[in-house]
């Protein structure tokens, strides 16, 4: 640790915060679990889940999913309290009548905030979707009911130039009703397919087409063909009309772009749903550093009504933040701002709220 110019200060404040840190998470966690268990067991008894996979294929990965889901909260409540508890040890008075500066006594605080903000993205980036992916099946056999689609009148762009239609879809057949394929070269239409169904062959992986009629436009005229059946591609899978919107959620960094790309291709409604994702796994991580920074500020003076004026304080501001959050991210899905603004809006406000409070606390 010398070497690394870290005194036995920094390894003293690092050590609270980050055992503090984990020990709020085993806390929470565990009532969390608590709580979901009492929830759910009406579903896992009706539907006949075994232990195992309750155990071992829901909770073990709904404890990580969870964890990191509220990974700011926790690091703003381990920074409120263990510091609130030296403040009222008069722990902080000693550090600063000492010679230490309050940005110097921040250094260990940002260390662990860094600690804790790269683990989170790692975590929400490349190691929790893999397990998001065998929680949400877990969900979807024993918790959720089954997916049925509502569209009526779907339109989708499945490759530049390409777009299909189809009057209705039905999840359970894999059969798309009144579908129709346009092919559109530099403005003009090339070729059109019309079909009474299509139904998805297992067998073939392929789109069975039933009773179409395709007409091919070019200079020469029209060409008409017609027939009962023909197998085709048509760039789409039945799972991408009955896959939930938290699909995301078991994709990591790489995969979650080459799926906005392909979403945006297409001309889905729920990029922005998406793009929120993304961003999210960014900005979640940046509030760290805000949220400690305002934890500090808050709870490194003594006050009346103790560490359980700053501990309330503290969840106040860390609930705001949230519930701000969400309520920036529904606009955005709304289409009434960005997704990016949305995202970073919280955290550039509470950045300055954060900046205002270190103003104020104690030097």
């Amino acid at each position: 640790m010398r070497r690394l110019g870290l005194k036995i200060l920094d390894i003293y404040i690092i050590r609270k915060f980050i055992g503090t840190y984990f020990y709020a998470i085993l806390l929470i966690v565990g009532i969390a679990v608590i709580f979901d268990i009492a929830e759910k067991m009406d579903d896992f008894v009706g539907k006949g889940a075994p232990l195992k996979a309750i155990v071992f294929d829901y909770y073990m990965n709904f404890i990580p999913y969870f964890a990191n889901l509220f990974s700011s909260l926790f690091t703003f409540i381990a920074v409120i309290f263990f510091t609130s508890k030296m403040a009222y040890s008069t722990e902080i008075i000693a550090i600063l009548s000492s010679g230490i500066s309050f940005k110097r006594m921040l250094v260990p605080y940002f260390i662990s905030a860094a600690i804790i903000a790269a683990f989170s993205f790692l975590l929400t980036s490349f190691v929790i979707p893999p397990a998001n992916q065998v929680r949400i099946d877990f969900e979807n056999a024993y918790v959720k009911r089954a997916l049925k689609n509502t569209e009526r009148n779907i339109h989708r762009q499945v490759r530049p130039g390409i777009f299909i239609y189809m009057q209705s879809y039905n999840t359970g057949g894999k059969i798309g009703y009144k579908f129709t394929m346009e092919k559109i070269v530099d403005g003009q239409l090339e070729s059109k397919l019309i079909s009474d169904f299509i139904k998805w062959n297992e067998e073939t992986q392929k789109w069975t087409v039933n009773n179409y009629h395709i007409r091919n436009y070019s200079g020469k005229g029209e060409e008409i063909i017609q027939g009962e059946k023909i197998d085709t591609t048509i760039y789409l899978e039945p799972t991408d009309f009955s896959q939930r919107l938290n699909i995301v959620e078991t994709m990591n960094m790489f995969e979650l772009d080459d799926f906005i790309e392909e979403q945006q291709l297409q001309g889905a409604d729920n990029v922005d749903f998406y793009l929120i994702e993304k961003y999210s796994r960014m900005a979640y991580p940046f509030s760290t550093f805000i949220l400690t920074l305002i934890g500090v500020s808050l709870s490194s003076r003594k006050v009346r009504g103790g560490i359980g004026l700053h501990i309330g304080l503290g969840l106040a501001l860390s609930f705001s933040y949230i519930l701000f959050m969400r309520f920036s991210t529904m606009f955005s899905v709304g289409g009434s701002i960005p997704p990016i603004v949305a995202v970073w809006i919280p955290n550039v406000l509470y950045a300055i709220i954060a900046l205002v409070l270190y103003r104020l606390a104690p030097k």
